[in-house]
């Protein structure tokens, strides 16, 4: 055993009358998002700031950590010049990140290396892994390697980056180095610790056998010390507080994985509650009192003890979206935002069973690195809208895989939470009721990630005495979609071909990688 959480909840703080604000920070793999909360959830003021990923190689995928942190001070200070509430008024701040990816300081804690959760260059290492140790990594952590897996990337890194390696002197992940600008100090929380595989799940530690698994035997001086989510990590140093305009002493929390942080800003947050997280990365998950032990699934992270999340997941969900809209509506000459065109065109288009079918691989897939992604049956007569309503559905199609592996393994969705950038679409939200056949609530919050870590901040400091009554008081649902039952006949064949594409293309794909 390596290091187990200690828990340093502020309960005895006395929060002052006048300290009626909460501040979240989302870290996405290239957005930083700083949102202002009071303490009833009610967005006050929102600011952030699209960074840029570095693409070195094929299938490398990184950020510039000077680049994160001179983005995360600029939408702070942004937020509270926005709010025009003092910062003296903010009574703790609790920070959401992407999950897995490398992201590593020197020994003089300078930043070193920063590794996206879209990056490819572990593929070929974790097959090998998997194969080696699969099943013994998989008892211990309830995790098989993948690529951009924390433990997976680093190992890479000692292979094929050695002097990089021996450089490396902290391990954190991408949260956690915007905390530490903050705070000066250095600490990891089990939700992404766990999410990254490296936390034996049997008492939420590191553990040397489980770093040996992974060819890091001598990796567990990288680690710095556990917490929980809600702990507080420290407060706001004098230098971070010139930088960001926060006020000297706020408390920040050790803060949580990032789809942890969406599914509690949605109101999720009871044992059985189903979110569906429709960002970067296909989100599929349900929370549970324990630890779901199938190995069909993804993955299985902790937040607090009896508290686990069972995640099925892939890069394949709005950023697909996204890579659409910048390299085909943005380089056009529209009069109407990007995103509010493919919402326009899609909603025009009476769904047919000719329509086109999209894979949304363009990162590759949970079922083969090397799957790419593509449109399928486009004929003369499909425009531009059935091209974006293929995307929608394509993407809500693999959501639909993921959570019938979900279902294989015992896991009952009756209904879900849908957020993400795709719950703000006035269509995609109805597709996905649709196609799963489920009842479908959007939250109230369009900055979940954000909420979820303010609702952590919020208990950090004793303002609410349990998760049960942080998110019952700061969170709330906006809409409902209700299943057209009418469409599930075609959405039913419509998933079986899709599903008969994959299979249909898997030798291309392999041939191609």
């Amino acid at each position: 055993m390596i290091g187990s959480a200690a828990p340093r909840r502020g309960k005895s703080i006395i929060m002052a009358e006048a300290r009626r604000y909460l501040l979240g920070l989302d870290v996405g793999n290239t957005v930083i998002k700083a949102v202002l909360f009071d303490l009833s959830g009610q967005q006050i003021a929102a600011e952030a700031i699209d960074g840029q990923s570095l693409r070195p190689k094929p299938g490398h995928v990184e950020r510039d950590l000077g680049e994160l942190w001179a983005n995360g001070r600029t939408v702070i200070r942004a937020v509270l010049a926005k709010s025009g509430v003092p910062a003296a008024a903010i009574a703790a701040i609790g920070c959401a990140g992407h999950g897995n990816g490398l992201y590593l300081l020197d020994r003089d804690r300078q930043p070193l290396l920063g590794i996206q959760s879209l990056d490819g260059r572990g593929a070929s290492l974790a097959a090998d892994l998997d194969q080696a140790t699969g099943d013994a990594l998989y008892n211990r952590c309830l995790q098989r390697p993948w690529p951009a897996q924390t433990p997976v990337l680093l190992a890479w890194v000692k292979r094929h980056a050695p002097e990089i390696y021996a450089r490396a002197g902290t391990l954190l992940f991408c949260k956690d180095y915007v905390s530490f600008r903050l705070t000066g100090q250095l600490a990891n929380e089990i939700s992404d610790v766990s999410g990254a595989g490296l936390l034996d799940m049997g008492d939420l530690t590191y553990s040397e056998e489980l770093l040996a698994l992974y060819g890091l035997g001598d990796a567990a001086r990288l680690l710095p010390p556990l917490i929980e989510p809600a702990d507080i990590l420290g407060t706001v140093t004098a230098e971070a507080a010139a930088e960001t305009g926060l006020a000297v002493g706020t408390p920040v929390i050790g803060g949580y994985f990032d789809v942890v942080a969406s599914a509690m800003g949605s109101g999720v947050i009871h044992s059985g509650d189903a979110s569906i997280i429709t960002g970067s990365w296909s989100i599929n998950q349900v929370f549970c009192d324990r630890p779901v032990a199938d190995p069909r699934i993804f993955m299985v992270c902790a937040f607090a003890p009896n508290r686990f999340v069972t995640i099925e997941s892939s890069a394949t969900s709005a950023a697909n979206l996204e890579w659409y809209v910048r390299e085909f509506v943005e380089r056009g000459d529209h009069a109407i935002p990007a995103f509010d065109h493919c919402n326009r065109l899609v909603g025009a288009i009476t769904p047919a069973e000719d329509d086109p079918y999209f894979h949304p691989f363009l990162y590759g897939s949970r079922q083969g690195a090397a799957f790419r992604a593509g449109f399928y049956g486009i004929a003369g007569w499909h425009s531009e809208g059935h091209l974006i309503r293929a995307l929608f559905e394509g993407v809500v199609f693999e959501h639909r895989r993921h959570l019938s592996v979900l279902q294989a393994a015992g896991l009952t969705v009756g209904a879900a939470v849908m957020s993400g950038g795709g719950s703000r679409s006035p269509h995609w939200p109805q597709i996905m009721a649709d196609a799963l056949g489920l009842p479908i609530t959007v939250a109230a919050c369009r900055e979940t990630g954000a909420l979820g870590a303010a609702i952590g901040a919020a208990l950090g400091v004793g303002l609410y005495p349990d998760y049960e009554a942080a998110v019952a008081a700061m969170s709330r649902a906006a809409q409902a979609f209700t299943p057209n039952t009418a469409l599930r006949p075609q959405y039913d064949r419509r998933y079986g071909t899709y599903l008969g594409l994959i299979d249909a293309l898997r030798p291309f794909w392999k041939k191609t990688s």
